[in-house]
């Protein structure tokens, strides 16, 4: 049978992140690392392609994505989902509206939804601003972020900056009377010539409904919490939800490898370092040329027996932006991901068959650096973070990614329980 939801993230971990949710809620997923060459594995309910497009210049991430839809258009999907991150970050240029709107020309849709909202990890929508826990976007630690700094908390205005096609809102007075009155208000607003609704929502009972409400949508735009509401969508999989979070057996030695800076990163971090050996990257140490990455090697190799380690570049921002002032902040950023990612390779050569990566930018690098092709998707260690199976690379591997902003701050110290 061809799997049934074909989806699109813009990073790595918000793959992954969109991936655990359908597990979650009853579809059997891989995630793909870039478009796939290879087939996919038998009993497949959901493939979401994992792309590095957030950050991208606009017409790559553009190619990019639309390339990834005729995969999953051949593939015989029949609804697709563009997943992007939980806070709506971009630049004013894009990349949601650019890459959301190319895929709508491409399946001849005139009208889809705009929703971030995770209520679980504390991203809510109301009267169209995007809150973060109990303050707007705007005034949460993602206006200070190195890459995507978000300075307005209005996703109509956000959207509409970015897109040809006007945005409206499906506001929570509609949302919360259920699936059918949200149905409505999408007629009335597409009769209004309305291309993009940003719909609100504060709990999981309203992403249930307006899932059920987006059936007939050819392409969804979301971030990874829609992803519990579309499964119910689809009756044919009763059969396959009880085994959809199994994967095999892992072993190996256990190591985290953190490269976000978020302000969840930053606690996971100190937590880690309180109870377990640490290694530092230091950006200005790579740029004078210093061999860190075999240095975190050696650190590493005779610790490894004990315990897991962590190797991490996380630092508070004030650090980021004199690092990125020194070095400027696409140099910086490249030459954290690159020894990251080496680390990573080495750290599985010494034997560790179980690793967490933390940050977007840092994973992606970090499974290309492995040669993971993709990943079966498993348990749920926090919302939005599953443990999952590389396929591909040279030997069994568990792998976690997890995005800079997601999890609690024992994060690292508890992950292991879940396999």
């Amino acid at each position: 049978m061809a799997p049934l939801l074909g989806c699109i993230a813009d990073d790595f971990t918000g793959g992954t992140d969109l991936a655990g949710m359908l597990v979650k809620a009853g579809m059997r997923t891989v995630q793909m690392i870039g478009v796939p060459t290879d087939p996919l594995p038998p009993g497949i309910d959901a493939v979401v392609i994992a792309l590095k497009s957030r950050t991208n210049p606009v017409d790559e991430a553009v190619a990019e994505s639309l390339a990834a839809l005729r995969w999953l258009q051949k593939a015989g999907c029949r609804q697709f989902y563009f997943k992007y991150c939980s806070t709506f970050d971009s630049t004013p240029k894009g990349n949601i509206g650019p890459v959301a709107e190319a895929l709508m020309t491409a399946l001849d849709t005139d009208f889809t939804i705009a929703c971030p909202a995770f209520p679980a990890n504390k991203r809510t929508i109301y009267k169209g601003r995007l809150f973060v826990g109990d303050v707007p976007l705007d005034e949460s630690s993602m206006q200070h972020h190195p890459l995507t700094p978000m300075t307005d908390a209005n996703l109509v205005r956000v959207l509409q900056a970015q897109t040809k096609r006007k945005v409206g809102l499906v506001d929570y007075d509609v949302v919360h009377r259920g699936a059918a009155a949200i149905r409505a208000r999408f007629s009335a607003l597409k009769a209004e010539g309305i291309g993009f609704a940003v719909v609100d929502a504060l709990s999981d009972d309203d992403l249930i409904s307006i899932g059920a409400a987006c059936a007939g949508l050819p392409l969804v735009t979301a971030g990874s919490g829609i992803a519990l509401g579309l499964p119910q969508n689809f009756p044919e999989l009763a059969a396959s939800g009880s085994r959809a979070a199994a994967l095999p057996p892992t072993g190996g030695l256990r190591a985290v490898v953190a490269g976000s800076c978020s302000t969840a990163s930053l606690g996971q971090v100190a937590a880690m370092r309180a109870q377990h050996p640490a290694f530092t990257v230091d950006p200005l140490d790579l740029a004078k040329g210093a061999d860190v990455v075999g240095a975190a090697l050696a650190w590493a190799a005779p610790k490894l027996i004990d315990g897991p380690v962590l190797v991490y570049a996380t630092a508070n921002p004030a650090e980021v932006k004199a690092a990125q002032a020194a070095l400027g902040v696409e140099k910086a950023g490249a030459l954290v991901e690159d020894a990251l990612a080496a680390i990573a390779k080495g750290l599985v050569a010494l034997g560790v068959g179980r690793l967490i990566v933390a940050g977007g930018e840092t994973s992606g690098a970090v499974v290309k650096a492995l040669g993971v092709k993709g990943l079966r998707i498993g348990p749920e260690i926090d919302p939005g973070v599953p443990w999952t199976a590389a396929l591909g690379g040279d030997r069994p591997l568990a792998l976690a990614l997890k995005s800079g902003n997601f999890g609690t701050p024992d994060f690292f110290l508890k992950a292991w329980d879940r396999l």
